[in-house]
């Protein structure tokens, strides 16, 4: 038995099974002890005689020593491998540096094990290259506001390819983007640019919110000071129209109360003492100013002047009766004493003349109108 055992084990140490020469792309084989514990995210890739023969699940295994062997172990957790910088040149022929990260898992242990030599350098030359035509189909612009599409686009590309090798590439990230120096320069200039630009359009919007601010408080200003100006005409219209009925209305009072002191007794002299003063009024205010006056002869006899205004008057009195006396059944007029009146306006006025005369003091000298305005 101890023969046995001793032999197993020395077979065990010098079988071509070693650890260095069983190693996989995730992690080393391990030695056949005839009990296996396999533990959790892993799969054991089993041989025997040199072929394959099964996976081991995670837990308790028995193999037979000597005869099966652990060839591969893959691990079947996400794994984040490195990609490399790279150069890249994008459509508008800029050269970009790149780099990224891929995170992939194993999907089948069985691929993963014999269908590539080394899946992590396969992996990694299949995301470069995989990059590099990805960009070169777009613009530097669109590097920069389409990265989420793009690594979508390249994810989609190594899972095509990525399939036969078992390995299953879960999200592609670009991790930095370096660019020339001059291009670099190029946008700075360009972002400092558009940054002007924005600023200046904002200015330029603050400027015309101002003056139509400006230009509203004006316009309402204009209306309202419109309306504050028809309303004050409209006031003042009222105001006039008012004043000037109410002054209708008074000379409306005194000329009735007038026309009934006329009728009373002495009402007529009374009318000739106020004309014969408006008259001489008249006279001196005249005589105040620098005009130029033409005054009958005997302006210094106070009487004639008081006759002569006396005899205007009633010669104005008889006019103004003569509008409103009504015809006879002839044709004939009557004056105001109810004498009929010849149909002749000359005899008629040759006869309002004698009566004037005939009224006029015996001191005064005949005036008539036409030796008046001679007169200069």
């Amino acid at each position: 038995m101890f023969k046995i055992t001793s032999n197993i084990r020395r077979l065990q140490v010098i079988a071509p099974f070693s650890r260095q020469q069983a190693r996989s792309v995730s992690g080393a084989a391990r030695i056949n002890t005839g009990i296996l514990f396999v533990p959790q995210q892993e799969a054991w890739v089993i041989e025997r005689f040199g072929k394959f023969k099964s996976i081991l699940e995670p837990g308790l295994n028995f193999l037979i020593p000597v005869v099966d062997c652990v060839k591969h172990v893959q691990s079947l957790k996400e794994l984040a491998i490195d990609i490399p910088q790279q150069s890249a040149i994008t459509a508008d022929n800029v050269n970009l540096n790149i780099d990224g990260v891929l995170y992939l898992r194993v999907q089948d242990p069985y691929k993963a094990s014999y269908g590539v030599e080394d899946a992590e350098f396969a992996i990694t030359q299949l995301a470069q290259t995989t990059m590099r035509s990805e960009i070169g189909k777009i613009s530097l612009d669109k590097v920069f506001r389409e990265r989420d599409s793009l690594n979508i686009n390249i994810v989609e590309a190594i899972n095509k390819a990525a399939d036969v090798w078992g390995l299953s590439c879960k999200r592609y990230e670009i991790r930095n983007i370096k660019l020339p120096s001059r291009v670099q320069e190029a946008m700075q200039m360009q972002v400092e640019a558009e940054r002007k630009k924005r600023a200046t359009i904002l200015e330029s919007e603050g400027v015309r919110e101002a003056e139509i601010n400006v230009a509203e408080g004006q316009k309402r200003a204009r209306v309202l000071n419109s309306e504050a100006y028809r309303t004050e005409k409209i006031n003042q219209a009222v105001g006039e129209a008012e004043a000037i009925l109410a002054t209708a209305k008074a000379k409306a009072e005194a000329i009735e109360r007038i026309a009934v002191a006329l009728g009373k007794k002495d009402g007529k002299g009374a009318v000739s003492v106020s004309v014969a003063e408006h008259y001489i009024n008249a006279f001196s205010n005249l005589a105040k100013t620098g005009n130029t006056l033409i005054l009958p002869t005997n302006t210094g006899d106070v009487s004639s002047m008081v006759a002569q205004a006396m005899s205007i008057y009633k010669t104005l009195n008889v006019e103004t009766l003569s509008t409103q006396v009504t015809r006879d059944p002839v044709g004939d007029m009557a004056d105001e004493e109810g004498q009929l009146l010849p149909k002749s306006s000359a005899e008629r006025e040759t006869i309002n003349q004698t009566k004037s005369d005939e009224r006029r003091s015996p001191d005064a000298p005949p005036t008539s109108s036409k030796h008046t305005n001679d007169q200069s």
